[in-house]
């Protein structure tokens, strides 16, 4: 695995996933390379999200490898795998606000469970963090307070505030007007543009996944099924691809 983890930060191999009956992954190989955006679609129930839970070490494969940042998951004991999980931040569909803290509390949460107790460095990393995503001012408002945009970029700048190597996002525009959507878009593009980190985007929008990756993956039947760049995913000759566009692409997009 040494070439392989030099060259991605995410690599599976034969990986397994059953619960119950269900076979949710079945033999999936996939592997993301360092500092791209890999978004991956499919339809509900396809295990786009399950494979997610499996980088971060919240799910284990019942077969198979995974390799996030050169570390082989099976491997690692707890505090190995809790040491993992800090390089690795995820932005969830809900976006995952406490309601009784304030911005600034909710950027800052992170740090703070991690051990930062110094003040004045918290505050700073907070305001950076919020500048980067365009909330400049908003420190002391409540989730309650937000858009569903303005949400979302609380929860990069609480991503981005623990500095981690790989981001993970499940479905970053469900819910989300089609102005906000571009909104968000935007805002994963101009993340890998200053941070300059992997990104994994988890998206049932054909919109966003063909706007913001380098690379988009099409889960099939517990399996990736198709890879390429948007314009190769779109000329792609497989059935399972050609069908999954036909119902879900907005054809403008292409006008």
């Amino acid at each position: 695995m040494t070439d392989a983890a030099n060259e991605f930060d995410i690599v599976a191999r034969k990986v397994n996933k059953r619960f119950g009956a269900n076979h949710v992954l079945r033999d999936l190989d996939m592997e993301v390379r360092k500092n791209e955006t890999f978004a991956i679609v499919g339809p509900s129930g396809c295990g786009k999200s399950v494979f997610l839970k499996h980088i971060i070490g919240l799910l284990t494969a019942d077969s198979g490898e995974i390799v996030v940042l050169g570390k082989q998951l099976h491997r690692l004991d707890h505090g190995e795998l809790l040491a993992l999980r800090r390089r690795i931040g995820m932005v969830f569909q809900s976006s995952a606000l406490l309601n009784s803290l304030t911005v600034e509390q909710n950027v800052a949460l992170g740090l703070v469970e991690n051990g930062e107790r110094d003040r004045d460095k918290v505050k700073q990393i907070v305001d950076e963090k919020l500048a980067l995503v365009g909330m400049t001012g908003t420190n002391e408002l409540l989730p309650e307070e937000l858009s569903g945009g303005m949400k979302k970029r609380v929860a990069v700048a609480r991503t981005l505030a623990l500095e981690p190597e790989i981001i993970l996002f499940d479905e970053p525009t469900t819910g989300l007007d089609p102005i906000m959507c571009e909104n968000v878009d935007d805002l994963i593009l101009e993340t890998k543009k200053q941070v300059g980190c992997t990104s994994v985007v988890v998206s049932h929008d054909m919109i966003t996944a063909f706007s913001v990756a380098d690379r988009v993956g099409l889960f099939h039947e517990g399996r990736l099924t198709a890879v390429g760049t948007p314009e190769q995913f779109l000329k792609s000759s497989e059935k399972a691809v050609q069908s999954f566009i036909r119902r879900n692409v907005n054809w403008s997009w292409q006008s």
